[in-house]
């Protein structure tokens, strides 16, 4: 059967287009379990090969195969992988009674204006696990979906229960995929010359060094839409001062102006030589692009760099953990976002809409999402591990060895921080490194009113 694929938008507005019942799905269900860690995810195997949620009776009331009728689905997957992938699992749901429609916006103009759109938001919204959800919950504009996880909970961890759960012990996000941020390459440029997986940061520096000799960019980097650079921030803070003390950060609890944030930047600045200039005015997809053509040698970013590689070169992807900048904390955590999708407070079909996210939340919409975008992780204990290819399988060891886990600095933080403080003043320290200690000021201002208040 033919790919099912949805036109990118042609502008912010959004584009609405049916996805018919029971379409197509590549993958079979099979016995495997996403391996947990640092209190994130739990480690979980199933022999039971049937990835369908068969029967209601866990669902504390709520009833499959009951819905009727359209259930819009909020998108900002507008990259053609993710597009055909979440096509894919939406034509999969069992209820051929229910129609997805998939409203896409560009990924980056959804989360700037996420606030607003939540304002008058589809059935079925997608966003992120933890913080970011939980703040919206916090804000009365989520619908509570705890029924929905009477379905599904036997396909998830307890980490990503409680990374679904707000305040109130209720739970408003289901989880369907996870990544890991890291140093992504191509094995053959690395293999054709000759170049070894830095461990440290002298390593890092000599790397660099020997891949400008040879005519490349180092570091692949672009930062529009200002959280791209958020992720090395993460990497470089977290490898100095470690775990408690980034979520400390985030939290408001550290000051923005201290030391360790200083010295945070410093490194950032140390580092700068060997990215490409100007990133501010870069999309990450374009500066993946110097990564895929062999412009240049590597690229901080997430798994789903993998979306931007022609699926017969997929095997040539490889990363590794951003190298150790401190003895005390070695490599001990690693960054890996969960994405997921919520509820609207109150959708215009709210039984299509819970019988649809309790669908996404099994190894029949996950594999139909993976056969087509293999770039990211299956959250449930059902998805068909079998067919994971060699950069799944070492994201899942990456995260299952890891001692902790963050999201990112845009999910473990206020959005309002993130949005209207991190992401510009950072940068603005890529535009201007010189102007560190203003910037951190500022930084520190605004969280003292913001994380604080």
């Amino acid at each position: 059967m033919s790919k099912l694929i949805l036109p990118t938008s042609p502008s912010p507005s959004k584009v609405g287009m049916p996805i018919g019942r029971r379409g197509f799905l590549k993958g079979a269900a099979g016995a495997a379990g996403v391996a947990a860690v640092g209190g994130l995810l739990a480690a979980c195997g199933d022999d039971d090969e049937t990835a369908a949620l068969e029967s209601p009776e866990g669902g504390a009331g709520l009833a499959l195969g009951e819905a009727t009728g359209d259930v819009t689905i909020g998108s900002n997957y507008s990259n053609a992988l993710p597009q055909a992938g979440l096509a894919a699992a939406v034509a999969a749901v069992p209820n051929e009674a229910i129609s997805g429609v998939i409203n896409e916006v560009d990924h980056n103009t959804f989360q700037e204006n996420i606030t607003t759109y939540l304002q008058q938001p589809d059935d079925i919204i997608p966003w992120f696990a933890g913080y970011r959800m939980r703040f919206f919950a916090q804000q009365d504009l989520l619908g509570d979906i705890t029924d929905v996880w009477g379905l599904v909970g036997d396909q998830m961890s307890d980490g990503f229960k409680q990374a679904s759960t707000g305040d109130d012990g209720k739970q408003y996000f289901v989880p369907w995929a996870y990544y890991a941020w890291g140093v992504y390459y191509r094995k053959s440029l690395f293999e054709e010359n000759g170049y070894e997986v830095p461990t440290d940061l002298a390593a890092l520096t000599s790397l660099a060094e020997a891949m400008s000799a040879d005519g490349l960019t180092p570091f692949a980097f672009g930062n529009d839409g200002q959280w791209p650079a958020m992720g090395t921030f993460d990497q470089i803070n977290f490898r100095l001062h470690g775990y408690q003390f980034h979520v400390d950060l985030m939290a408001g609890k550290e000051p923005w102006n201290g030391d360790k944030v200083k010295e945070t930047f410093s490194t950032f600045a140390e580092l700068l030589p060997a990215h490409q200039e100007n990133p501010n005015g870069r999309t990450w997809e374009e500066a993946a692009a110097a990564v895929v053509n062999k412009e240049a040698g590597m690229m901080t970013i997430g798994t789903f760099i993998g979306s931007q590689f022609p699926e017969d070169e997929f095997d040539d992807i490889d990363f590794f953990p951003f190298p150790a900048l401190s003895d005390e904390h070695g490599l001990d955590t690693i960054e890996a976002p969960i994405d997921g999708w919520m509820m609207a407070k109150s959708p215009s079909n709210e039984a299509a809409a819970k019988e649809m996210l309790a669908h996404f939340g099994t190894g029949v919409a996950q594999d139909a999402y993976l056969a087509e975008d293999p770039s990211v992780v299956a959250t449930s204990s059902q998805a068909d591990t079998s067919v994971y290819n060699g950069l799944q399988v070492k994201v899942q060891e990456a995260v299952a060895g890891a001692a902790s886990v963050t999201q990112f600095l845009d999910r473990d933080t206020s959005p309002e921080f993130a949005s209207n403080v991190a992401g510009p003043r950072i940068a603005d320290f890529l535009a201007d490194p010189t102007k560190l200690d203003s910037i951190v000021d500022d930084m520190e201002e605004q969280a003292e009113v913001i994380l604080r208040a």
